[in-house]
């Protein structure tokens, strides 16, 4: 079989697509409104995890790190969910996961509620991490197929789908907070459950649009997302993303809670996020004529540049136009590489090269309010601020360095070496 075309850095011929025609694409509904619901939970969990082992244990740092260790196990396990999930069939997967998931949610609340020993709520909390469903990673790999004719759609696509991240994690934490303080904290995670079982096992339901499965031959050998160069780098550089995203988290509360106005965190949070949604709109609109490539490196520059303000910000006026330019740089930079990555993988690991990048966003998330909270401790909200430009900036460094990685062949062929020879793999209709 012929090799899968090389992503090039030519300059792409402009088109504009508007997101009306997108979503006039036979059958796109059916799967888009069940994965909303699937994913608005995505951002609820460790909120929920916070708000209930802080209630029933009274402590930060234990209510903190119990919701990392539900974050580390997201972003580890979730790649090989979908790597499982392009192997058998998203139904296949999802509908176990949804069911384990609540099950490991109900015993989280079940010893925390008991007040079981805190080193208990760890091992209940991995697995609920670990099975949160990737909806956003299968959801592209939807898109994918469903725009295997019109591929200039992608760059909109994944577009959309990036303001529907931003959308539901700003909606989710809210919802969980709402439900947390009107009912109990543990009916945050209820809700957080029922969602998530609802939501997935309706789009499981809907394997109309699901992509086939891609088996190779016997005894040919499967090869991870994680074998091209290029994934590896877009993983290395949404780590710095997602960086930001947790050292804002921490960072803009303390310092609105330091000059008296902890009130206004969310505002200005929600600033930040709403910069990131309008832009990443925009984007999908644009006819661009710069390739991907360079416009991965563009959007990270910004992004870096905008970063390397948050931390001289006098007030929170100054600190919430800081980071709406900071935000404006987010969706642009992430949208790209989902462009990126879904042209370095061959067909059958595009859903685990999506989740691998989502997860990445995940850990760095984690890691970047760890390091901003203990930052913060030591010096104060200003020390905080420097997390977002240190990750991002590494990522930057590595983009730049590393960039021919972004063109390279990498894992981009549709084969499968064994022995020198290439052995094609054999599509099959989606399982379940």
């Amino acid at each position: 079989m012929a090799a899968r075309p090389t992503v090039d850095d030519t300059t792409e011929a402009p088109t504009r697509v508007g997101y009306t025609a997108l979503l006039r694409t036979p059958g796109a509904w059916t799967f888009l409104l069940p994965a909303f619901v699937a994913r608005l939970p995505y951002a609820m969990l460790s909120l929920g995890i916070v708000l209930l082992v802080l209630d029933t244990n009274g402590s930060y740092g234990i209510a903190g790190a119990v919701a990392a260790t539900a974050a580390t196990a997201q972003a580890l396990v979730g790649p090989q969910t979908g790597r499982l999930a392009d192997r058998l069939g998203q139904a296949a997967v999802l509908v176990p996961v949804v069911l384990v998931h609540a099950v490991s949610v109900g015993a989280l609340i079940a010893l925390a509620l008991g007040h079981a020993p805190v080193w208990t709520l760890f091992p209940a909390a991995a697995p609920a991490g670990a099975t949160v469903p990737q909806i956003g990673a299968m959801v592209r790999a939807r898109w994918v197929t469903k725009l295997a004719d019109r591929p200039v759609y992608l760059t909109t696509a994944f577009a959309f789908e990036s303001v529907t991240d931003e959308f539901t994690f700003v909606v989710g934490p809210v919802l969980a907070g709402a439900i947390a303080t009107t009912v109990a904290p543990a009916a945050a995670l209820v809700a957080e459950a029922v969602l998530t079982v609802l939501g997935g096992l309706l789009f499981a339901a809907q394997r109309a649009t699901a992509p086939t499965r891609h088996l190779p031959e016997p005894g040919a050998q499967r090869v991870s997302a994680l074998a091209s160069p290029g994934v590896r780098l877009l993983v290395g550089a949404f780590l710095g993303v997602g960086s930001v995203f947790g050292a804002m988290q921490v960072s803009v509360t303390a310092f609105a809670e330091h000059v008296g106005q902890g009130d206004l965190s969310g505002v200005v949070y929600g600033v930040f996020a709403g910069g990131s949604m309008t832009a990443g709109v925009l984007y999908g609109l644009i006819a661009w004529r710069r390739s991907p490539q360079q416009r991965m490196l563009a959007g990270y520059g910004l992004l870096v540049l905008g970063c390397s303000t948050l931390w001289a910000m006098p007030d929170l006026t100054a600190l919430t136009i800081a980071g709406l330019f900071c935000g404006l740089a987010i969706a642009p930079t992430l949208i790209t590489g989902y462009t990126l990555v879904e042209a370095l993988v061959a067909d059958g690991a595009k859903t685990e090269a999506f989740t691998w990048l989502t997860g990445a966003i995940g850990l760095g998330l984690a890691v970047g309010s760890t390091v901003a909270g203990q930052l913060i401790d030591l010096g104060g909200p200003s020390l905080g601020f420097l997390v977002p430009v240190a990750g991002a900036g590494a990522g930057l460094v590595a983009l730049v360095t590393l960039r021919r990685l972004l063109t390279g062949p990498g894992a981009a062929s549709r084969t499968v070496a064994r022995g020198g020879e290439a052995a094609a793999p054999v599509a099959e209709p989606a399982a379940g």
